[in-house]
């Protein structure tokens, strides 16, 4: 079954909402990867995987502060790159015929 190619409307809401999401992008500060917690003894740390080994790093207070944004903005990051994954996927999928899709035949 071949999806019918997209409508110019389509296109422009599409292309709308691509743009917003890169516009968001410029919004974010620093990022990283990792966690942040603090300790029984209240000092805190940042963890993170390096080649599949987790390292875990001492900071100060007021670097855990700044960590936890990071970490933050990481994962705004994360969840915009994932809508603007979906809708490259839909205009790509969808701008131009794709070859033709043969049904399945049922097993005997």
């Amino acid at each position: 079954m071949q999806k019918s190619p997209l409508t110019p409307a389509k296109i422009a809401r599409l292309t709308q909402q691509f743009e917003h999401y890169k516009a968001q992008l410029l919004q974010l500060s620093w990022i990283t990867q990792g966690s942040i917690f603090q300790t029984q003894q209240g000092t805190w740390c940042w963890t993170r995987k390096v080649k599949a080994k987790t390292v875990t790093v001492a900071l100060s207070a007021q670097q855990a502060e700044l960590f936890k944004q990071a970490v933050a903005q990481h994962r705004k990051l994360e969840v915009l790159l994932a809508k603007m994954r979906d809708i490259s996927q839909t205009f790509l999928l969808q701008s131009v015929p794709g070859p033709l899709r043969r049904k399945r035949s049922k097993p005997s």
